[in-house]
């Protein structure tokens, strides 16, 4: 049986304890981090990845179910949610990295996978998940900073980045009493950001490290301990938290 998520928002060490939390992009990163926490604070974990590989491991580690598919296929994502045994608590959704490109260069697919990634993905995730989430839970979702100010190859990511705490404000209304909530994140040194800068990747942690008010790089964990805490605060709904080490603060 779930414990109650109406309980007490005041934080304890195991807030977790008897609920299950779902994470979409669970294998790796921000996700798996986030999962770790959860499990740690004595959530059952559900992961969803599209590496079968890498989600398998993430699933010995924390004892998940796993179920290994591409999000963005909307068809494969309603029968998951349609076979899911039981109730779930708190959902995240995380995703791939922000569509960057100057007009001259403008790719008009690489930007409707974005769409399809970053802002149809949680809708049709609320669509079909609202109805499995206890009264009370979390939908959780992934946006950025980096869209806030203009620049020269921003306006595809300023657009789709604006977009949506618009659109979290309004599910929270209309799925609650699930809450909705929105994590907008500036650089998260994670094996994506490794993957994306290759080379490049010491020169900018250098850089976040010499420039940042926090002195030091965001990673996975300081998004997780966000996410785990907007699980357990059950006042929190239709808000956007960034997450950045103050990097758009500096960053003109």
């Amino acid at each position: 049986m779930s414990a109650s998520i109406n309980s007490s928002p005041v934080h304890r060490e195991r807030d977790l304890i008897g609920q299950t939390v779902l994470v979409i992009g669970g294998s790796s990163g921000i996700g798996l981090e986030t999962a770790r926490l959860a499990r740690a604070q004595g959530a059952g974990i559900i992961l969803t990845a599209r590496d079968p590989d890498r989600l398998h491991r993430a699933g010995l580690e924390l004892g998940a179910s796993i179920a290994a598919f591409d999000a963005t296929d909307f068809g494969r994502l309603g029968r998951f949610f349609d076979a899911l045994p039981a109730p779930i608590d708190h959902l995240l959704v995380t995703g791939p990295g922000p569509y960057y490109a100057p007009l001259s260069e403008f790719d008009l697919d690489a930007a409707r996978r974005n769409v399809d990634a970053h802002l149809l993905l949680p809708l049709q995730v609320a669509k079909d998940a609202a109805a499995k989430i206890r009264p009370g839970g979390t939908l959780l979702f992934m946006g950025g900073t980096g869209g806030r100010r203009a620049a020269a190859g921003r306006s595809f990511i300023a657009a789709l980045m604006a977009a949506l705490p618009a659109m979290t404000r309004t599910l929270a209304v209309e799925v609650a009493p699930v809450r909705v909530n929105l994590l907008a994140a500036g650089f998260v040194d994670t094996p994506l950001s490794a993957f994306l800068l290759g080379d490049q990747i010491d020169q900018r942690r250098e850089q976040l490290r010499a420039t940042l008010p926090i002195g030091r790089v965001v990673g996975p964990a300081d998004i997780a301990a966000l996410a785990v805490h907007l699980m357990t605060n059950t006042a929190i709904t239709g808000a956007t938290f960034d997450i950045d080490g103050g990097q758009q603060l500096l960053e003109g």
